[in-house]
């Protein structure tokens, strides 16, 4: 059993690794990137990746505090549903409402991989894979759709 600040640590040496790892690689734009802190450019949708002792999740969020806004957005997500899944593959999990471990509903759209321990150092090379493979047709979903999450068109 960890310590709070050893499982910080491995994290932090996990995500740092990660991070390395993925820092030569382009957005499929060519940009250099932060895939760790991947920026969408439009407020209130974010990509997160997290891994723990059970699972590790690739995630779509939508976050608004407008609750109509936030459904109008994982809508239009879903009026690309099939396109998502020609790009991006995997069986996805789409929740219109989610309720996040800080108490925050938002929509999501995710996949997880189970089960996997960020803290079995063994485990990391899948782990870097699975979030390098996810984040990535991510990336490219985006790039060919973010126009149509134009928020002065859309709310």
């Amino acid at each position: 059993m960890y310590t709070k600040q050893e499982a910080s640590a491995v994290r932090q040496k996990f995500w740092t690794a990660f991070g390395k790892y993925m820092q030569p690689v382009p957005s499929i734009t060519g940009q250099k990137i932060n895939w760790i802190n991947y920026k969408t450019g439009v407020k209130g949708i974010s990509f997160k990746m997290n891994a723990d002792k059970n699972v590790a999740f690739v995630a779509i969020e939508i976050a608004l505090q407008n609750e109509k806004s936030q459904q109008i957005f994982y809508e239009v997500f879903n009026n690309f549903k099939k396109y998502f899944n020609v790009i991006v593959g995997g069986n996805w999990i789409w929740e219109a409402k989610s309720l996040l471990e800080n108490g925050t509903i938002c929509s999501r759209i995710y996949l997880e991989l189970k089960p996997i321990n960020i803290f079995k150092e063994s485990d990391w090379p899948l782990l870097i894979t699975f979030f390098k493979t996810n984040i990535i047709a991510i990336d490219i979903f985006w790039s060919e759709y973010k126009s149509a999450f134009d928020t002065d068109s859309i709310l």
